[in-house]
């Protein structure tokens, strides 16, 4: 079972925009990435996100290249503040491969609590648009980090 945490992308600032939607540098990145893991086949049954419109612009871009076989669904239990416990249970009862795309410092807490037990630890260091995929055979792994800033556009032609 394969699980992918997604932080949003750059979203506007309160001041600007208290909705927070995408900036259009936030689009571009999601986007790179959502066409890098259709290039590398990252393959998921559902995403789920926060319900704020930054996460949910964010799942609906990734969603265009992934292309979830039960689609796109907004949450309880992703917000910025919320208790990791809640998906790490949800998690460990599912079989699917998933992605959660979420907020700082949720999406920390959560990948620190799979991977260590601990909810307070930072084991990596997540980025807008960014990408970690844990990996869970009798326990979590990191399997691999994708950041935008690092996915050159030639590789995506």
């Amino acid at each position: 079972m394969r699980i992918y945490l997604i932080q949003h992308g750059e979203a506007k600032k309160k001041e600007e925009d208290p909705a927070r939607p995408l900036t259009e540098g936030g689009r571009a990145e999601v986007e790179r990435v959502g066409r890098f893991l259709a290039r590398i086949g990252v393959r998921v049954d559902r995403i789920f996100h926060s319900g704020k419109l930054r996460a949910a612009q964010t799942a609906e871009l990734i969603a265009r290249y992934v292309k979830p076989v039960e689609g796109v669904e907004a949450v309880e239990g992703l917000d910025p503040l919320a208790d990791p416990r809640i998906w790490a249970e949800k998690l460990d009862e599912s079989e699917h491969d998933l992605m959660l795309v979420g907020h700082l410092p949720h999406l920390k807490r959560l990948a620190s609590l799979l991977l260590t037990g601990r909810d307070d630890l930072e084991i990596v260091r997540f980025r807008y648009g960014g990408v970690v995929c844990l990996e869970k055979d009798e326990r979590w792994s990191i399997l691999w980090v994708i950041r935008p800033d690092i996915l050159p556009e030639s590789i995506l032609d």
